[in-house]
Formats: structure tokens, C-alpha cells, sequence
């Protein structure tokens, strides 16, 4: 069978070029126009199944095909028929030069390796966004995961690609990267403490995209925005975005407010201190000045041979005040006591939920309640406690 460098060097030779030019650079032209029909190769077929899945993404927009584009694996998966073509041409094109044969197989081996690790990364992420789109999986992120397994793929073909350079077997390489583990592990030292870390905040449910959280030293405090294979971002309340490793997470401690969100309130915990000298018993007068101009203690009655004191009918105030509001759950605690006196007077603790979680209408609530509460002090002959030299 007539070798194409053969067919090329009588070309040439006919065209009047010395025939040791021709010897010389006849295998050479050839692979030069095998590499040139490859490419245009190449550029046919993504015209034709690109351009084709491009137009039907366009009229028919469904999940799989759209993501497929967007992540380009039929793109890369295209490119591997040039590879493949080459290389079964290539011994048609060197018979003379061995050697150049062996080294032009190797690049091409190197060239379809690689476009297959792009296309098969290509469909992990698709698997991901995929995963990322149900509503039911949110709260488990598996990008952690994928970024492992593409550690793993593009590890695995590097250390094929080497022993394609080199001539020798994966199974060679594998078993004498076995006796530098310990370098291994330290190199990947941070990627395995993430993805420990990643599977017990995942299967523990610790942490959520999504979720509010804190940490005590205050480095971060806002919402989980990526669960990655090494970071954990953040952006906080002022927009900045903090990055902290997930091993410091399971390592340490942080507050999650997932459970203030997913209840029915949020929490309000507050006192007002009353100035322990206006403390006393109330007259009979004092009860009906209070029940004329307090509507809520209209109905007020105290037990029986019971003397109240203006600090205890506050208090029975606040939790019928508090009882009125549709803003207050009342389903959950609500809790109106006095605390241990303190040198800024006797604090009186309000202890309720909000049914509105959100930040700023949460701090609007709890301000337009404690404004009304701490001027309805007066009503009762109390006085706040105010610090004096």
C-alpha cells in the first residue's frame, strides 16, 4: 500500500524539485495538510452539531440542551475528532521517520485526553446546575462535592498524559505516587480538611446557602452566599464578603439564625430600668386615676386583700399592651418579669417575638414598642433611671 509521504514525494518530484528535497520534506507537507484538513474538520462539524444544537436552543429552550451549551461539552466533545483522525492518518503520513511518527501520536494522545477531561468536566457541571435547580437540594450544596471530583478527573488525567509522554504504564506512575503520600497529603492538605469539613456541615445540616450566620470573633456576619471545596463565602451586612475555610467552622463555633427564620418570631429580650425610689404601694386614688387614663387596665381589679404596687401594674400593662399588638406571636413566649436590682435601678425584663423577621422592620417594630412603653412609665408614677453625678 502506497504510503501518503510516498505519494506526496512523486508529486513533488514531478513537479521538478530535487528529489532529496522532496525525501526530505515530503512527510512534513503531509502533516502539515493532515493537521490543515483536521482543523477544517474541526470547524465544519462545530458549525454543523454547534450551530445546529445553538438553533434548536433557540426555539426549544429545554434544561438539558441549554445547559449543555452553556457549559460546552458538545463544543469539546467535537474537538475530539480531529484528534481521532489524526492519529489513525499519522502512519499513513511518517513511514521513514519513527521517530517522528511515535512523537506526533504522543501530541495528538495529549490533544484527545484533554478534550475528553473538558467534556467530561463540562458535564459535571451541568449535572451541578442541574442539582443546583431543585428547589428540594438547596439545602444540601454539592459544588463541594463536583470540585472534588474534579480534582480527581483532572489528577487522574494528568497522570495519564505523563505516562503517555513517557511511554510508560498509568499503573507505574499510580504505584510510585503511592510512596509520596505524605507529600500528597500535605500538598492537598487544605482541599481534604475542606472536603471532610464540606461532608459533615453538609450531612449534619450545620450550614445552608442561604443562611444567616455569626461568628464570635465578629470576622463575619451575614448570609452564606457559596459552599466551595475550600472557602465558605459570606456576604455581610455591609456588603463586604468574607471567605472562611468550612474545617474553621466545624473546628470552632458560630451561630446560625436558620432556626429563628424557619420559627414563628424573632426574638425581642430588653429591659427598661425603673428607678427603685419611685417604687410603692398604689392608693385606691392611684388605681383610678390609672384605670381612667390607661384604657387597657380599665377592667383592671387586684385579688382580693392584695395591695399593688405601681412597678407590678406596669408590668400587667405591658403584657396586655404587648397581647394587643397583632405584631406580637402569641403563640411563643412572652415573658414580662422583674430581674435582680442593679446599681442603674431595678430592670424590668420584656421578653417576647416579633412575627416579622425581617432586619429592618424587626428593629422598627421593637423601637415603636419600647418608645411607648418608656413613656407610659409616667402613667404610673415610675420614673426611669437616669445616671447623675
Amino acid at each position: 500500500m502506497t504510503s501518503l509521504g510516498s505519494w506526496m514525494n512523486k508529486i513533488l518530484i514531478d513537479w521538478g524539485i530535487d528529489p532529496k528535497l522532496a525525501n526530505m520534506f515530503d512527510e512534513s507537507i503531509i502533516a502539515v495538510l493532515m493537521i490543515a484538513l483536521s482543523i477544517g474538520l474541526d470547524y465544519l462539524c462545530q458549525a454543523i452539531f454547534v450551530g445546529g444544537m445553538k438553533r434548536y436552543t433557540k426555539r426549544s429552550p429545554h434544561k438539558w440542551n441549554t445547559l449543555l451549551m452553556k457549559r460546552k461539552v458538545v463544543h469539546h466533545l467535537i474537538h475530539v475528532l480531529p484528534g481521532i483522525l489524526i492519529y489513525f492518518l499519522l502512519p499513513l503520513a511518517f513511514v521513514r521517520g519513527k521517530e517522528m511518527l511515535e512523537f506526533s501520536q504522543k501530541i495528538c494522545a495529549v490533544y484527545i485526553i484533554t478534550a475528553v477531561l473538558l467534556t467530561v468536566n463540562g458535564l459535571l457541571l451541568v449535572m451541578l446546575d442541574v442539582y443546583n435547580a431543585k428547589d428540594t437540594q438547596k439545602n444540601r450544596p454539592m459544588k463541594g462535592f463536583v470540585q472534588v471530583l474534579q480534582v480527581l478527573l483532572f489528577f487522574v488525567g494528568g497522570i495519564v498524559i505523563v505516562s503517555v509522554l513517557i511511554d510508560k504504564s498509568p499503573m507505574t506512575l499510580f504505584a510510585g505516587l503511592g510512596a509520596s503520600a505524605a507529600v500528597l497529603m500535605l500538598v492537598f492538605k487544605d482541599s481534604i480538611l475542606g472536603f471532610v469539613a464540606g461532608v459533615q456541615l453538609s450531612a449534619n445540616e450545620m450550614l445552608r446557602i442561604g443562611d444567616w450566620i455569626a461568628l464570635p470573633n465578629g470576622s463575619a456576619n451575614g448570609i452564606v452566599k457559596e459552599i466551595t471545596l475550600n472557602t465558605v463565602k459570606i456576604q455581610n451586612w455591609d456588603n463586604t464578603i468574607s471567605t472562611i475555610p468550612p474545617y474553621t467552622l466545624v473546628n470552632g463555633s458560630f451561630q446560625n439564625w436558620r432556626g429563628m427564620q424557619e420559627s414563628g418570631g424573632r426574638r425581642v429580650d430588653k429591659n427598661i430600668y425603673l428607678d427603685m425610689t419611685t417604687l410603692k404601694f398604689c392608693t385606691p386614688e392611684m388605681l383610678d386615676t390609672i384605670r381612667k387614663e390607661v384604657p387597657l387596665m380599665a377592667d383592671y381589679q387586684p385579688a382580693e386583700g392584695e395591695v399593688p404596687t405601681n412597678a407590678q401594674l406596669y408590668r400587667i400593662y405591658i403584657e396586655r399592651y404587648l397581647c394587643s399588638l397583632p405584631v406580637v406571636n402569641q403563640d411563643l413566649d412572652l415573658i414580662i418579669s422583674q430581674k435582680e436590682m442593679t446599681t442603674y435601678g431595678v430592670p424590668i425584663q420584656v421578653y417576647f417575638f416579633s412575627r416579622n423577621k425581617v432586619w429592618k422592620e424587626y428593629e422598627r417594630i421593637q423601637s415603636d414598642i419600647f418608645d411607648h412603653l418608656l413613656v407610659m412609665v409616667q402613667k404610673f408614677d415610675l420614673k426611669l433611671y437616669q445616671y447623675s453625678d
